[in-house]
């Protein structure tokens, strides 16, 4: 089934029987839990609708392919700020998928230090609720909302509460230059407290990741000026020897690191992706042993790849983990996406109950029965 527009689609939906998989790229469609529904097909939806480079928006349907939208807002020097990740060498996908796709998952790569995730830059989002009611919501400036704030809901539920036709995004100029610094520091511990001196300086480190065997790396962003006045402001604060990377290498390091690239070797093994507090980062990684990992967000994402049925939560204090990539029996087996404590559970299904109460999207895709 492939409607054309969004009336068509509130009378398919309104008009359903069957529950349906949302496809909009169709990039990341083995993430979350296997979906066994009728495939929903909202590539129609991939038309630039309007963009006003001076007011900072940017409106288009879901299914845009974002390599399309990276094009055009470089043209005017500009960027999505939340640095979405190209998954599809890790995903083994055509290519990075859609606008939709990066907000329904909460895409974010190693600028949500300073910028934060998907959620923080949508401003409005259209599409057709479980009901089969076309549905509106936010608007092309951020205003105080009471009930429910469905753009930001709908960043990171898996397409499970409603299908998206069009977002509209807050764009901001992209950096005119950027440096990093990369500090030759083989031990975790040090290196998180280390990142995170440098993170609480006026310095506005703009990514920190650390690497086994290299080290860790910063990155500062903006007018050449402000980054060279900055980077010795970290110097000073980090008081360990650093070299500094160029724009050139600088830029390939991070969007290796935004990709996950270091785990694309790992084609049989599942991969893991870890939300912790950076302090409990080496503690945790201690305790899996000898496992290929690096870290982002200054120690507080961890990747990792394990072998198949291994559940890495057993380890897990504090923090979210997610089964990023496996083989569908791993996906049945093991919970994808953390487990839900008992209050959230109820909480999340009323939520569901609210947009979907005929259960006809993803459904189990996230957890069972929801």
């Amino acid at each position: 089934m492939k409607p054309r527009d969004i009336t068509q689609l509130a009378e398919a939906i309104k008009s359903a029987s069957v529950p349906f998989e949302l496809i909009g790229a169709g990039t990341k469609r083995t993430l979350g839990r296997p979906v066994n529904a009728t495939p929903l097909d909202l590539s129609a939806f991939n038309k630039i609708i309007d963009y006003e480079p001076e007011e900072l928006i940017f409106e288009c349907g879901a299914a845009t392919k974002l390599t399309d939208i990276q094009k055009l807002l470089k043209k005017h020097g500009q960027m999505l700020a939340f640095e979405p990740p190209d998954f599809s060498q890790l995903l083994g996908s055509e290519h990075a998928g859609s606008i939709g796709g990066a907000l329904m998952c909460n895409a974010s790569g190693p600028r949500r230090l300073k910028a934060g995730a998907a959620r923080d830059h949508i401003l409005g989002v259209a599409g057709v609720n479980g009901s089969g009611e076309i549905i509106k919501a936010g608007a092309r400036v951020v205003k105080n909302v009471t009930g429910y704030d469905v753009p930001r809901l709908l960043a990171g539920s898996y397409g499970t509460l409603m299908a998206l036709t069009s977002v509209i995004f807050k764009v901001l100029p992209a950096p005119e230059t950027e440096e990093t610094l990369h500090v030759k520091c083989k031990d975790l511990p040090q290196a998180v407290a280390l990142m995170a001196l440098a993170l609480q300086t006026s310095a506005e480190v703009s990514a920190a990741a650390f690497v086994p065997r290299q080290g860790f790396y910063l990155r500062l962003e903006g007018i050449a000026a402000s980054v060279a006045y900055r980077r010795e402001m970290v110097v000073k604060a980090i008081t360990i020897k650093s070299e500094l990377l160029p724009e050139v290498q600088s830029r390939l390091l991070w969007a290796g690191l935004r990709d996950a690239a270091a785990l694309w070797k790992h084609q049989r093994k599942a991969i893991w992706r870890v939300s912790l507090p950076p302090t409990d980062a080496p503690r945790f990684l201690a305790s899996l042993g000898d496992v290929d990992y690096f870290c982002d967000w200054a120690g507080g994402l961890v990747w990792l790849a394990v072998e198949p049925q291994r559940d890495v939560r057993k380890h897990l204090k504090h923090g979210h983990a997610m089964v990023f990539r496996a083989n569908p029996a791993t996906r049945e087996t093991l919970e994808v996406f953390q487990p839900q404590p008992a209050g959230l559970r109820a909480l999340s299904s009323r939520v569901k109950l609210a947009f979907d109460p005929k259960g006809l999207f993803n459904p189990g895709r996230m957890y069972k029965g929801i």
